[in-house]
C-alpha cells in the first residue's frame, strides 16, 4: 500500500525516535516487553508524544493493553504545536509512513468526519511538522503488526478548542468510541515546568510538597486523578485553577466528553492511569521537565458486534464478537487526533 495516494513521511525519524526499522523494532519490544497487560484490551489510552528516549518507556503502559485481534480502527487525537486551530483538522494524506511499515487512512471515515461541517484541511508541510500524531504511528504499527493489513488509521488534529466545542466534538465521536472495533489513542504529555520552556514558563511550585520534582508530580497527580473520574467539567475547572501545561488537554476533554455522553446513554466505563515519568527531578529554579502519564480505559459491552470496516470475504464472515468465541473478523482502521507541543521531551 505505500505505491499509491499522497504520503506522509516519517519526517521526525532519526531524531525523535530511530529511522532504522531493525532499531526501532527492537526498542518497542523491549519496552513493551517490560510493562504489565493490565486491563487489555483498551478501548481508549492517553499516551505521551515526546522523544522515545524520554518517554518511551511509559508509553508502553498504555500500548500494551492494546488488543489487534480487537481493533480494526484506530482514532489517534493529537494537538496542534505549530498552527493555530480553533477547531480540528484532518490529514490531505492516504497514506502515513513509519520505519516499521506503512498505515492506511480510514478515507471512508474521513470523508463522514468531513461532511459534518466540523473538520477543516490540513496542508502536508503542516501535518509532517507536527509530531503528535508521528509519535504514535510506530507504537500504533507495533501494537497491531500481527494485523498490519487488516486495519487504518483515522488522524485527527486537534485545536485549542472551548469547552463547549470539546463537547461538540465529544458527542460527534462518542458513537466511534462505542464501536469495539475502535481504539482511540489520545496523545498528550502532562506538566511542562521550567523556565527554559519558552512556551510555557510555568514554574508552579507547593512548598508543602518538598523538592519542586515531587510538587509538579503532585500536580499531576491531582489531573489524572481527575480524568479517572471522567468528568470533563471537574478537569477543566482544574485546569482554570491550576493552569497545569497539559499538552494535550483538549484531546483529553473530547474523549471526557465522549465518554460523558455515552454515560447518559447507559454505558458502563473506567479510566485508570498505569504509568507517570519525569523527563528529569527539577530541584531549582533553572532546571526544567517534561512530565508523562499512560493509562486505559477498558473495552466494554461484551456482547457487542462490530460492523465490518470492508466487504468481507466469506470465508471472513464470522462474527467479530461473541461471548462464547471471542475476537474473529480481522478487518480494521485507526483514528488519530492531535495535540499541541513542541519540544523533543
Amino acid at each position: 500500500m505505500s505505491d499509491r495516494g499522497v504520503c506522509r513521511e516519517a519526517s521526525h525519524a532519526g531524531s525523535w525516535y530511530s529511522a532504522s526499522g531493525s532499531q526501532l523494532n527492537a526498542q518497542l519490544e523491549a519496552w513493551l516487553s517490560q510493562a504489565p497487560s493490565a486491563i487489555r484490551p483498551a478501548r481508549a489510552i492517553i499516551a505521551p508524544h515526546a522523544g522515545y528516549t524520554y518517554c518511551g518507556a511509559c508509553a508502553a503502559h498504555a500500548y500494551k493493553q492494546v488488543d489487534p485481534m480487537v481493533i480494526r480502527r484506530v482514532f489517534i487525537l493529537g494537538p496542534s504545536h505549530h498552527v493555530p486551530l480553533s477547531r480540528c483538522a484532518l490529514s490531505p494524506a492516504e497514506i502515513y509512513r513509519t520505519p516499521l511499515y506503512d498505515l492506511r487512512i480510514d478515507q471512508k471515515v474521513y470523508a463522514d468526519l468531513w461532511k459534518t461541517g466540523m473538520f477543516e484541511r490540513m496542508s502536508l508541510q503542516t501535518d509532517e511538522e507536527e509530531h503528535s500524531i508521528e509519535m504514535h504511528l510506530p507504537y500504533t504499527a507495533k501494537a497491531m503488526e500481527s494485523c498490519k493489513d487488516e486495519f487504518a488509521i483515522v488522524p485527527v488534529l486537534v485545536g485549542a478548542l472551548s469547552e463547549s466545542k470539546e463537547q461538540e466534538y465529544g458527542k460527534l465521536l462518542s458513537k466511534y468510541l462505542m464501536d469495539p472495533c475502535n481504539l482511540f489513542v489520545i496523545s498528550s504529555d502532562f506538566c511542562h515546568w521550567g523556565e527554559r520552556l519558552y512556551r510555557f514558563r510555568y514554574t508552579y511550585y507547593d512548598e508543602t510538597q518538598g523538592e519542586i520534582y515531587r510538587s509538579i508530580e503532585h500536580l499531576d497527580k491531582m489531573g489524572m486523578a481527575i480524568i479517572e473520574q471522567l468528568d470533563p467539567i471537574s478537569f477543566s475547572n482544574y485546569l482554570k485553577k491550576y493552569h497545569n501545561t497539559i499538552c494535550g488537554r483538549h484531546p483529553i476533554g473530547v474523549l471526557l466528553n465522549a465518554v460523558s455522553e455515552l454515560r447518559r446513554n447507559g454505558a458502563d466505563m473506567s479510566f485508570s492511569f498505569l504509568n507517570y515519568a519525569q523527563s528529569s527531578q527539577c530541584r531549582n529554579w533553572q532546571d526544567s521537565s517534561v512530565s508523562y502519564a499512560a493509562g486505559a480505559l477498558p473495552w466494554f459491552h461484551p456482547d457487542l458486534r462490530c460492523t465490518p470496516l470492508l466487504t468481507p470475504t466469506p470465508e471472513k464472515q464470522k462474527p467479530l464478537f461473541s461471548k462464547r468465541h471471542g475476537a474473529r473478523n480481522r478487518h480494521r482502521s485507526i483514528f488519530i487526533v492531535y495535540n499541541i507541543e513542541n519540544v523533543s521531551r
